[in-house]
């Protein structure tokens, strides 16, 4: 099977021929390379080990959204001069090697965040039992209420499967940059429960319950993210 490499630089844009690509299966080799739609909108980025083909609607142009020089090996079966020939520039299209998954994201994010909007919920009710007041002096005094738990967990989950889905559109480690950036707003988000004023047993209540919604959002969206990039990254 006849193979040749196209090479991108930083930045640049090279126009479809449906001659060249009509049985071309792609396959990117280094870089990341982003698909033009045929309205000149952007399309999916593929990121290195990613396969497509383009057949039959809408792509015009590859681009190469980075600084460094993306390269995409080119595979062409034989095929015989007079089919060649009948080939016809409106037949270009695209279908994907690399699943985006984001359905399976949503979908995903929706039962994570029911998940942990119902384990905050009766930790936050346990801890109550336990004798935690949830009380919090700088907010006049007034004492959170089992339904902001669910509240809050709901929306900030949400906020996460958000970003969930950016990073799965454009980066081409959505999965690992997912779990970075959650852990680190994780990390930030236990800081108010000590600017509070609370007594101790709330903060650490608070604490854990921002650590528990946690722990049930960032393994299920990362591993969701994780099926949905061509390297598992």
């Amino acid at each position: 099977m006849p193979t040749r490499t196209l090479a991108l630089p930083g930045g640049t844009r090279v126009p479809v021929v449906a001659a060249r690509w009509h049985h071309a299966y792609g396959v990117v080799t280094r870089g990341r390379v982003q698909l033009e739609l045929r309205d000149g909108t952007p399309g999916p980025v593929l990121g290195r080990d990613a396969g497509f083909w383009l057949r039959g609607t809408g792509v015009r142009a590859l681009r190469n959204p980075g600084r460094r020089t993306a390269t995409v090996r080119i595979l062409t079966p034989h095929l015989d001069a007079r089919r060649n020939d009948m080939i016809s520039s409106t037949d270009t299209a695209v279908t994907v090697g690399r699943p985006r998954g984001f359905r399976r994201l949503a979908v995903t994010g929706l039962v994570a965040t029911l998940g942990a909007m119902v384990v905050t919920t009766l930790a936050s009710a346990l801890a109550r039992a336990a004798g935690v007041d949830f009380e919090i002096p700088d907010g006049g005094g007034e004492t959170i209420p089992l339904g902001g738990f669910a509240v809050v967990t709901g929306f900030f989950s949400l906020v996460g499967v958000v970003i969930a889905t950016v990073l799965l559109r454009f980066s081409a480690r959505p999965a690992r940059r997912f779990a970075w950036t959650a852990v680190a707003l994780t990390a930030l988000s236990t800081v108010p429960p000590f600017l509070a004023g609370a007594a101790v047993t709330t903060v650490v209540a608070l604490v854990g319950l921002h650590l528990v919604a946690a722990a049930v959002m960032i393994p299920a969206l990362t591993r969701s993210l994780r099926a949905s990039s061509p390297r598992g990254a």
